[in-house]
């Protein structure tokens, strides 16, 4: 599915009453999706304990 495609049905997955807003975050949302699988499927993830170390510190 080309990009033009998923962007129309998301677009046409909507509510009628749906704003600009709620198509940008859809869209980002979606984008955002893709990327993540995308470097999940080039092995470009942090392992989990790294995430949870990092959360550590962060929450401190």
């Amino acid at each position: 599915m080309t990009v033009k495609q998923k962007v129309m049905k998301a677009v046409q997955s909507l509510p009628d009453d749906a704003s600009y807003e709620d198509a940008m975050e859809r869209l980002l949302f979606l984008a955002k999706i893709e990327k993540g699988v995308r470097q999940a499927d080039a092995r470009q993830t942090v392992a989990h304990v790294k995430i949870r170390q990092k959360m550590k510190r962060w929450l401190k």
